[in-house]
């Protein structure tokens, strides 16, 4: 299928997919880091080679120019958004290739399957002003919410609290590096490349905060 979309340097996207059938994709925690690792090693010009960063932070292993910038992500069970901008011509294409077929050999190898492990062509949204720029990062950090209400958006959310820090700390998202914790995964990351929204922490969680009152009144 052609896609419809085309790229450019300098433009924003929220590219997400899903995998095939709508299968788990992440198994069990090792699964989620690793697919997190290659958020890093797949966004540069050289291969992505896991046996060369073993033992190597992520923001020290040598990966050639960036091809993306990358302002948000959330790892789903079944499926993952990512908040981009594009800022070496072809690099988004690149990166999202390297990075889907990089981890699917590895899924396919630990789990013993063949055959595709994602839906093809990958989706993307051409992200075309602010506002929508800033709503992706309350929906893509909110994604996790799902787990814990799966019909939240229906029937309201039983305790907000709860479920703003269980989706705020849910570990396999940026959510918890807008908040200001130090980990290894804050190298996937290039804030610098997108608006700053926030003032603080607090600034954070009440953004959230409102756009789930504001969703569960709407209903969508």
């Amino acid at each position: 299928m052609e896609r419809k979309i085309k790229f450019a340097v300098g433009e924003y996207y929220h590219v997400y997919n899903r995998g095939v059938e709508k299968r788990k994709i992440f198994q069990e925690t090792r699964d989620y880091e690793r697919f997190s690792k290659t958020l890093r090693l797949a966004n540069g010009t050289k291969a992505v080679v896991f046996k060369t960063s073993q033992g190597a932070s992520l923001d020290k292993v040598g990966l050639g120019e960036r091809l993306i910038a990358v302002g948000a992500y959330v790892l789903m069970p079944n499926h993952f958004h990512i908040l981009v901008k594009e800022i070496k011509e072809g690099g988004l294409t690149n990166f999202m290739k390297k990075l889907t077929t990089s981890y699917a050999m590895y899924f396919n190898k630990k789990y013993e399957r063949v055959g595709s492990l994602f839906q093809k062509p990958f989706k993307a949204e051409h992200v075309d002003n602010d506002r929508y720029l800033k709503y992706l990062l309350a929906y893509i950090h909110l994604n996790p919410v799902k787990v814990l209400e799966p019909s939240w958006k229906e029937n309201g959310i039983i305790d907000t609290k709860k479920t703003l820090a269980f989706a705020e700390n849910y570990k396999y998202s940026s959510s918890l590096d807008y908040l200001g914790k130090q980990r290894v995964e804050k190298a996937i990351l290039s804030l610098e490349k997108f608006p700053d929204y926030f003032k603080n922490r607090k600034d954070f969680s009440d953004f959230h905060k409102d756009w789930l009152r504001l969703k569960t009144v709407q209903g969508a």
